[in-house]
Parts: C-alpha cells; sequence; structure tokens
C-alpha cells in the first residue's frame, strides 16, 4: 500500500499515518496491538504518541484498510485487510494468533447456512486452543 491507497481511502498520505501502514506492512507476526505499533515506532526513533497510533488505527479501520479483531481475553489486534478470507486460531497460554484457511470448513458452513435457508454473507471463526500435553 502507499500514499495512493490513502487517498483512495479518502485519508491524507501524512507521515504517521505512512509509518503505521509501513508497519502494518511488513508486521510479523500480522497481528499487533497498538501498543506493539507504538513501540516499534519508538524503537525506530519516531515521536507519534500512543493516541495517534489509536487514532489513525481507528481511521484505518472505517476507510476499510485494516481488520481489528478483539479476541477473547486479549487487547485488540489489528491487521492490514489483503483480501483474502482467513480464520484463526488464538492460543490461550500465550496469546499467539495462528491464520488458517480451511476449504472444507468454508464448504461445510455453507452447507449448514444452506440447510437452515441461509446465505452467508460474511463470518469470523475463531478457535480458541491450547497446546497438547
Amino acid at each position: 500500500m502507499e500514499s495512493n491507497d490513502l487517498r483512495n481511502a479518502g485519508l491524507k498520505a501524512t507521515q504517521p499515518r505512512m509509518r503505521i501502514l509501513e508497519l502494518l506492512e511488513n508486521a510479523s507476526p500480522r497481528h499487533m496491538t497498538a501498543e506493539d505499533i507504538y513501540r516499534r515506532l519508538t524503537d525506530a526513533g519516531e515521536e507519534i504518541g500512543l493516541a495517534t497510533v489509536y487514532r489513525v488505527l481507528t481511521q484505518f479501520e472505517s476507510a476499510g484498510l485494516v481488520l481489528k479483531h478483539n479476541f477473547e481475553g486479549g487487547q485488540a489486534v489489528y491487521e492490514l485487510d489483503r483480501g483474502d478470507h482467513h480464520d484463526h486460531m488464538v492460543d490461550l497460554d500465550s496469546g499467539k494468533v495462528i491464520e488458517f484457511e480451511s476449504e472444507e470448513i468454508e464448504r461445510i458452513q455453507h452447507e449448514i447456512a444452506a440447510k437452515h435457508g441461509y446465505k452467508i454473507e460474511g463470518h469470523a471463526l475463531v478457535l480458541y486452543v491450547r497446546k497438547q500435553a
């Protein structure tokens, strides 16, 4: 993404927006809290406040550039909306978020909805997991 993507979303390409967008593009892991973003900016010598990070993330979410997830028992995490559908597993012990895709799960969900007379317009699947002993 670049400044044109921000302008197309109705946002000016300011320094804080460009830096936060760049961080999200290169994020590993892909899911980051606002505090993670703030810490990385601070470590890089940027003078962008935590309130600005929250404000920019809210603007990005409203503009459809990022997805915000509120996984149970954890802070909100953000990821760029890359247009690809995926589901999530959250490790209850470490808080680690694992992305996965399954055509079989997608097919079964559509079958269940159709069986009840519905068509899925969107969904979010989150599995809360622990490592097996």
